[in-house]
């Protein structure tokens, strides 16, 4: 695909959004990292696949804001193709990796009694085909193979939805008060996030075209990462504190040794 001339105002505009996301997935992994120790062991593995995630999407952020700094530079007082192609399938291949880790964190910090292991492998087997179905759309330049793949991909993210908020909803009832908030919370921050891609992959059919498109399209997946990885993970760790608090445990409380009797 041939990369269309931008100001230096729109280049600059996805370049540092790129730069923002890179702080961000680097803060977010510290943070979780750190966070571990304050919260029961039971809950540290949703922690540790919270910053797996933002991990992965680190490296591939570092791998797009080289690709996108090499394809263009600055000539004229605007920035034209240098014709090195900008690879923007490593935003496919971060989210092949990282959408299912995402729902995955978010079954195992709720300590389903029953059924955790079968939603998991239904919602990551979901989230699996949302994402190969609609990159033949996204790497396509006609308006028609881009909604039929976008409409194809549409179907697993519906289930998706229907799962966290019915099946899902259901193990609500059997969670602390404030943890019942936060899951709710989180629920409206996915799908938020997640409601920002499907308009930035439709920028090109909703009359976006050229230098806007492409802004549009990179501002917008680059914006829906940052709330949907480690905005999202933090409140996984709020949701963690909280889980431990309700069932006793407490930092301090682990840190103090045992007492040894005297003879």
């Amino acid at each position: 695909m041939d990369l269309p001339v931008l100001t230096p105002g729109q280049f600059d505009l996805i370049y540092n959004g790129f730069s923002l996301a890179i702080a961000a997935m680097g803060a977010g992994f510290l943070y979780f990292i750190l966070s571990r120790g304050q919260v029961a062991p039971a809950y540290r593995t949703a922690l540790t696949v919270s910053a797996l995630v933002v991990a992965i999407a680190f490296y591939h952020y570092l791998r797009i804001f080289e690709s996108w700094a090499a394809a263009y530079v600055l000539e004229g007082g605007a920035y034209v193709s240098t014709g090195k192609p900008f690879n923007d399938a490593y935003r496919y291949v971060d989210w092949l990796l990282t959408v299912p880790l995402l729902l995955v964190e978010a079954v195992l910090v709720l300590r389903l009694k029953q059924g955790a292991g079968g939603m998991i492998a239904r919602l990551s087997i979901a989230a699996i085909l949302m994402i190969v179905t609609g990159y033949p759309g996204e790497v396509s330049s006609d308006t028609a193979t881009r909604l039929i793949w976008g409409t194809i991909s549409t179907i697993p993210f519906l289930y998706i939805l229907y799962v966290l908020w019915v099946e899902l909803g259901k193990s609500l009832a059997t969670q602390p008060a404030k943890v019942r908030v936060l899951v709710r919370n989180l629920r409206l921050l996915l799908l938020a996030s997640w409601g920002v891609y499907p308009i930035a992959y439709l920028a090109p059919v909703l009359g976006f075209d050229g230098a806007g498109a492409v802004v549009a399209l990179q501002t917008g997946y680059t914006l829906a990462d940052v709330i949907a990885k480690p905005l999202f993970g933090a409140m996984i760790v709020w949701i963690a504190i909280e889980k431990s608090r309700a069932d006793g445990w407490s930092p301090n409380a682990a840190a103090v040794p045992a007492s040894t009797s005297k003879a």
